[in-house]
């Protein structure tokens, strides 16, 4: 849930706001520039028009009152002001406190070939390095993937979905055998990130597709669990019949949060 900023954050965003504005001129934002004007930049006025906010009330907002705008009228005010993800995300913190609906952040290649390029590095590692969207579909993975979960390069590519494989595929009950322990710690952990997200379309109907099928996800899912980010062990029966038990690093990457690229190390 959003806090109302402190006088400190209202104070920064009014002066964030104020440096912002006098970076945009009037072409840029599709206005003549009519009579000389004494400071570069928009007027307060302009920015309020263009965003379909009242002058009055931008006003108040550029200068630290207590107001409490929404994250649609930020939104609006960031497309006038041309700012980049990076700044929408500060201008919602100083508002709110967190960031609201986070958009991928602009890097210098798409941010699913980083995720891509950073398991690939780990093709030659004797332990599992998977690579997962949003929604669990599968970006990447390694060859040891293959000897602790399943071989997804001979699946179809709609069946790469490591959270479909684990509550679907008998051969997860088998290779985990924490299974039981495991299905919770899961669904826990998507909730945790459908509810962050629940603005992409899709997502909530592919939870209610995984409710209608599976038992336990709909028990954990109507239990309302919730598991936020950390590490957690894993064990394994490798196909020798011996046991191993492995620690789940997971790490978003920044470019492309709702991704996650998990590590295992052995315990």
């Amino acid at each position: 849930m959003a806090r109302e900023p402190a006088d400190e954050g209202r104070s920064a965003l009014a002066a964030f706001l104020t440096s912002r504005r006098g970076r945009v001129s009037p072409e840029e934002a599709g206005i003549a520039p009519g009579v000389r004007r004494r400071t570069p930049g928009l007027r307060r006025e302009e920015v309020a028009l263009l965003a379909g906010i009242s002058p009055t009330w931008y006003t108040y907002l550029e200068q630290g009152r207590r107001i409490h705008p929404s994250q649609q009228v930020l939104d609006a005010i960031a497309r006038v002001l041309r700012l980049s993800e990076d700044e929408r995300r500060y201008m919602h913190v100083l508002a709110f406190g967190a960031v609201q609906n986070p958009q991928p952040l602009a890097g210098e290649i798409p941010a699913e070939e980083i995720v891509r390029q950073l398991v690939a590095t780990a093709e030659h590692s004797p332990y599992p390095v998977y690579a997962a969207d949003l929604f669990g579909d599968l970006i990447a993975w390694n060859r040891a993937t293959a000897d602790y979960y399943a071989d997804f390069d001979a699946m179809p590519s709609e069946d790469r979905n490591m959270i479909r494989w684990l509550l679907f595929d008998p051969e997860a009950r088998r290779r985990l055998p924490g299974w039981a322990a495991d299905v919770p710690d899961i669904v826990g952990r998507w909730r945790a990130m459908v509810t962050a997200h629940s603005h992409v379309p899709g997502l909530l109907d592919q939870a209610a597709e995984f409710r209608r099928g599976s038992a336990e996800f709909a028990e954990a899912w109507d239990g309302y669990e919730v598991v936020e980010r950390r590490t957690r062990t894993r064990t394994f029966l490798m196909p020798g019949g011996h046991v191993v038990v492995m620690r789940l690093i997971v790490v978003h990457a920044p470019e492309f949060e709702p991704s996650l690229v998990a590590f295992h190390v052995p315990v």
